[in-house]
């Protein structure tokens, strides 16, 4: 018997007898008094933290006007039966609950008191999940993503560590880090074998950037036509799963698939740690506080910044939603990222996070049209109507929504995709004009940035005069038609 059926075991078995002490209209203190047993001890059951011993149970069943084998049946009866179901199925070890603060004894008391309604509920979420090919993988994002926007996209705890690190290194928190710095690292101080050469001859494995497996030394497979800047992120990730003793961790890079919530969570930690390492928080927050603070927008400024930590923008701009909620106060933002194929009018959001708050604009369901009028679309389509050094261009916008009336300082930066032939990719960090930002950042009133009134989808979108739209407006004309409708049956008398 592994330990996950005897949980379940302890767990049915204390369901079960709430079940009949409740039948009998008894409380805790009266089945203790009937028993002989404490009324912690039987709190204790009920909560599936421990299992009578046979002689226990006797008793339990005696009280309860119940046998022995009804008692420890692994069945339940009546409203709880579709609780069985749940437990057996394994979907509570599925959920990270301990990461939003939810214990697994409140999910299961909940599941209790209303069986048949809950086991609804988390069979409609599981049916949407099969109808929109939701991966368990996608799950485990998912809920890793909301845990990310839960503490503001940064980690104290993290940011310490790469510091440390780098210091028991020697490693040159103002220098740009190498991979020939970090190979070093891994080789004397964890006896890493690192192979640039294997992956390839390896068919299937040609195409995976790195590969890890573990024995009497650990070792490291990476591809030999991975980039400088893709090869010393990889191995800034080792060094995470070294220092922070992780075991539970994807084996390749990028990852194919997670066997648990705590192999994403621990890739993203490896991640944030390698980011931190990689663009070091206290020199970038004090390069970044003098560009903010500058009067005029300065997109060479900010090239020359970006340039210093990273050749990847993507890098830079998430390590910078790091350092603005976490340095800066700003916490009030979004990240996107957008993918383009040469020649294509299609523009698809391949990732996406927010801050403080859910904040326009967002990922849509179906095929619906992006807003064509956002900067980081934009700098996508036309790269060189911005400003642009080595096939990378930066631009900023301050976006007015027109259905919510929100105002959001945009900074996007464009560049092919290096992975990827015929291929381009923009990512943008929107940052929420209010009196915070407003004092943080000295820009934002430059008329040089071009304010625009933007929607969310075409189809959604009110904006009449629009000459970039690339689909009418046909779900708000629905909605605006059924409150149409709405009104006349609510005005009949």
């Amino acid at each position: 018997m592994n330990p996950n059926n005897e949980e379940v075991i302890r767990i049915t078995f204390g369901l079960k007898l709430r079940q009949l002490r409740n039948e009998k209209g008894l409380s805790l203190f009266g089945l203790a008094k009937k028993t002989g047993l404490s009324k912690s001890y039987l709190n204790e059951i009920e909560k599936g933290k421990k299992y009578p011993k046979h002689d226990k149970i006797l008793l339990l069943a005696d009280a309860l006007d119940a046998t022995f084998d009804e008692l420890v049946s692994s069945r339940l009866k009546g409203n709880l039966a579709p609780v069985a179901d749940i437990l057996n199925s394994g979907i509570l070890k599925e959920i990270p609950l301990d990461f939003f603060g939810i214990e697994e004894q409140t999910a299961i008391d909940i599941l209790a008191q209303a069986p048949a309604k809950f086991s609804a509920f988390l069979s409609t979420i599981f049916e949407i999940s099969r109808m929109h090919n939701i991966t368990r993988e996608s799950f485990y994002l998912t809920a890793l993503r909301a845990y990310q926007e839960a503490h503001l996209n940064y980690f104290p705890d993290l940011e310490e560590a790469a510091e440390q690190a780098a210091h028991r290194y020697g490693l040159d928190p103002e220098g740009k880090l190498t991979s020939k710095d970090l190979e070093e690292v891994l080789i004397e101080e964890f006896q890493y074998i690192i192979d640039y050469e294997q992956l390839e001859t390896l068919g299937d494995l040609a195409g995976v950037r790195s590969v890890f497996t573990s024995g009497k030394r650990p070792k490291l497979y990476i591809g030999k036509n991975v980039s400088e800047t893709q090869r010393t992120f990889i191995l800034a990730k080792e060094l995470a799963y070294a220092t922070l003793k992780v075991n539970q961790r994807p084996k390749t890079f990028t990852w194919i698939h997670f066997s648990s919530f705590e192999e994403a969570l621990n890739n993203f930690r490896a991640s944030y740690f390698a980011g931190a390492l990689m663009i070091p928080r206290k020199p970038l927050s004090q390069d970044l506080e003098k560009w903010l603070m500058k009067e005029k927008w300065d997109p060479s400024s900010l090239m020359k910044i970006l340039k210093k930590y990273s050749d990847s923008a993507e890098t830079f701009f998430q390590r910078m939603t790091n350092i603005l909620p976490g340095s800066f106060e700003l916490e009030d933002l979004f990240f996107l990222r957008f993918e383009n194929r040469s020649g294509s009018p299609h523009f698809h959001l391949t990732k996406e996070m927010h801050l403080d708050r859910y904040h326009e604009p967002h990922g849509t369901m179906g095929h619906e049209h992006y807003c064509r009028r956002w900067i980081s679309l934009e700098v996508l389509q036309d790269p060189t109507g911005y400003f642009n050094q080595e096939d990378l261009s930066l631009a900023a916008q301050v976006s007015h929504f027109e259905n919510n009336n929100e105002q959001y300082l945009v900074l996007a930066a464009a560049n092919r995709d290096p992975f990827r032939e015929n291929r381009s990719r923009s990512v943008c960090i929107g940052i929420a004009i209010n009196k915070k930002s407003s004092r943080k950042v000295g820009f934002l009133k430059d008329p040089a940035i071009e304010k625009r009134e933007v929607g969310v989808t075409c189809e959604r979108c009110g904006i009449s005069d629009c000459q970039v739209r690339a689909a009418q407006p046909v779900l708000l004309e629905r909605m605006e038609r059924e409150k149409r409708i709405l009104e006349k049956v609510n005005g009949l008398s």
